[in-house]
């Protein structure tokens, strides 16, 4: 992953409703990460009661949840987080790349954003650090979905 993070716009996000959709496996690490996003999109000016987060299992289920949060609660963007971690075998690459599939196919069918979330790293340190530690890939997340649903209400009127 790069280090080097896009200027972005500020975006008020006081009018946007957001589905979050995030992974229990590797749960600390997770809960970090939702926590940022959360925060992040708090001091944009969203309200709590606009995000609307469901858990399921892994990173694997994520793109289910975020489908159903596109077009249940109609959001003006849904992010989908999880951690995959390397191990013994190549599987973390594997369902990286199946997930990041699934969830553009997930905004390309029902018309909204989704940010990939899904961090896919060799090393616990790796995930620490982009999860709680210095790089703060939560926020990040945050400020793709707010300048996602900005634009969709623009290009949608």
């Amino acid at each position: 992953m790069s280090l080097d993070a896009p200027v972005t716009a500020t975006v008020d996000g006081a009018t946007f409703r957001f589905g979050i959709a995030a992974a229990r496996f590797n749960g600390e690490l997770v809960d970090g990460l939702l926590a940022r996003v959360v925060a992040a999109l708090c001091d944009a000016g969203t309200k709590e009661a606009n995000i609307n987060v469901v858990r399921v299992p892994g990173s694997h289920e994520v793109p289910w949840a975020a489908q159903a949060l596109a077009t249940g609660s109609q959001p003006d963007c849904v992010i989908g987080l999880g951690v995959l971690i390397a191990g013994d075998t190549s599987h973390h690459e594997m369902v990286g790349a199946s997930v990041s599939h699934a969830l553009q196919h997930v905004a390309l069918k029902t018309n909204v954003p989704v940010i990939n979330g899904v961090i896919v790293v060799n090393t616990r340190a790796q995930a620490e650090e982009r999860c709680v530690g210095k790089i703060n890939r939560g926020a990040e997340f945050a400020t793709a979905a707010l300048e996602m649903a900005a634009l969709k209400r623009r290009v949608s009127r």
